[in-house]
């Protein structure tokens, strides 16, 4: 494949972290704090990405004049656009209705991001040429915001506005002249039609030598269960593959990880095998977590790891086999999901927030519902469970047969080791509060495998039962800080 000059790590603002960076003062990361997070992850640990989230009431659509203006000498060196990438998350109409509108303010701030490089370098550099769509569902989504940009953002350029005095005599021209649009694509049904998605889409728009593919980690996980989503993804980037085999595009996925082994167990300590996992992925995103829970020597050299690495055909898996199992494991979690959706939103609010500004709202939104059940966001998920001592990831391996365990060890060599590193969190002590139908459940998987378990994380939630039945809550929150200390992620 050739080198298309594409990030392999893109820093995000998943705030799945439990330590704080330096240059925070607060305990959340907020406003202008972003500003010096995308300068530390280009600048210190080397990331050539940063994802920029314009969801939300408080857009800051003057990022490019604020880090060229208050770090121009390393941005002099480092070319915003050629060296290193500002990627923007922009609201999706179709879901969000309410923030519409936000897309189109920030299609209307590229041009004049645009002008601000070409300013400070002196020559035609586009900032931001990227944005990536949440969400999407269909290749019309994405035409509709590629067509909307060429036609009403650079079109209306050509507009004369008094006599034969155009739009770009009186202000200027409009630039770049198009965007590459990014499906981050979230469902299962959707990640299992990523293919049909994106061939539509290049059929349309042809964008020159490669496509760039967004597949979801976390909202999956969180409505279809961990083992399952890891087998959809598997399918889907052995789909996508198949796409560029036919398209002379070279389509370069984008897994959206995090720390925790529910969301992806993406760490500066498990990288290699991550990579070994999902040969064929180009880009990993780099969630908070990762950057500010480990020592920076160690988040500074999966980071050169990353950048050092290639890609490779995706392994391969039996389609037909993958979607019993998926099935399988899907029912079981759903069963199961209900039964503990109590304990999560009891423990919820007092899982410490890391980030002021509205996120990504995900599959359906901040309360979302699946089934008519209220879950919390996948991080908030996390942490409650792990805080009680119940590791996530273990929802639904039940169903798995001594077969459907051979197989998957064929197609996901992490399988053990994942595994592994959730049993550590496991607190037995605290199981006799879950339904029965849990406790059986993670009967069933202990005897599966071989694990040892952390006994500071046990004795630190231990502690956290203790302090929910007690009604100390205040010391409860503070507990479960510490708990995600042990761990190296929040949720």
């Amino acid at each position: 494949m050739p080198n298309h000059n594409v990030s392999r790590a893109m820093s995000t603002q998943h705030p799945d972290n439990v330590s704080n960076p330096f240059f925070v003062d607060n305990s959340e990361i907020a406003g202008d704090d972003e500003i010096k997070e995308a300068f530390y992850s280009f600048s210190h640990l080397k990331c050539r990405e940063q994802l920029w989230d314009c969801e939300g009431k408080e857009v800051d659509n003057f990022v490019v004049k604020k880090l060229l203006s208050q770090y121009g000498p390393y941005f002099r060196k480092n070319r915003l656009g050629r060296d290193i990438f500002l990627t923007l998350r922009v609201p999706n109409p179709a879901i969000e209705k309410d923030e519409g509108k936000i897309l189109l303010e920030t299609l209307e701030s590229i041009p004049r991001n645009f002008d601000t490089a070409r300013l400070f370098y002196g020559e035609d550099i586009a900032p931001i040429f990227e944005i990536s769509l949440p969400m999407t569902t269909s290749a019309q989504e994405l035409l509709s915001i590629s067509n909307y940009y060429r036609k009403h953002v650079v079109g209306k350029q050509a507009e004369k506005i008094i006599g034969d005095k155009t739009v770009a005599d009186w202000i200027g021209t409009f630039r770049p002249e198009s965007m590459r649009i990014i499906p981050l694509i979230e469902t299962k049904e959707a990640i299992l039609d990523a293919h049909n998605i994106v061939e539509n889409f290049l059929k349309e728009e042809k964008p020159s030598g490669y496509q760039r593919v967004w597949l979801a980690r976390s909202d999956p996980a969180l409505n279809y269960g961990n083992l399952a989503t890891v087998l959809t993804l598997k399918i889907a980037l052995q789909r996508l593959r198949k796409v560029q085999e036919k398209a002379s595009v070279d389509i370069l996925p984008i897994l959206g990880c995090g720390s925790a082994p529910f969301r992806g167990n993406f760490k500066p300590t498990n990288v290699e095998n991550c990579v070994k996992g999902y040969p064929s992925v180009h880009t990993y995103t780099l969630q908070s977590a990762f950057k500010y829970d480990y020592p920076v020597e160690k988040v500074q050299k999966a980071v050169e790891f990353l950048n050092n690495s290639d890609t490779s055909s995706p392994i391969q898996v039996d389609e037909e086999k993958c979607l019993e199992i998926i099935e399988k494991l899907e029912e079981s979690y759903q069963k199961q999901l209900p039964l503990l959706i109590p304990f999560i939103n009891d423990l919820a609010p007092y899982i410490p927030k890391r980030r002021k500004r509205k996120l990504h709202i995900g599959l359906f939104g901040y309360s979302r519902k699946l089934k008519g059940i209220k879950l919390p966001r996948a991080i908030t998920f996390c942490a409650a469970l792990y805080s009680y001592g119940l590791p996530p990831e273990l929802l639904g391996l039940d169903a798995l047969g001594e077969k459907d365990k051979d197989y998957i060890r064929q197609v996901y060599a992490n399988f053990d080791n994942d595994l592994e590193d959730s049993l550590k969190y496991l607190n037995e002590e605290n199981m006799g509060i879950f339904p029965i139908e849990i406790q059986k459940a993670m009967e069933t998987i202990k005897k599966s495998i071989k694990y040892e378990t952390d006994s500071n994380h046990r004795k630190v939630t231990s502690i956290i039962l203790e302090n929910f039945k007690n009604k100390e809550y205040a010391v409860m929150s503070e507990n479960i800080t510490r708990a995600g200390f042990i761990r190296g992620f929040l949720g």
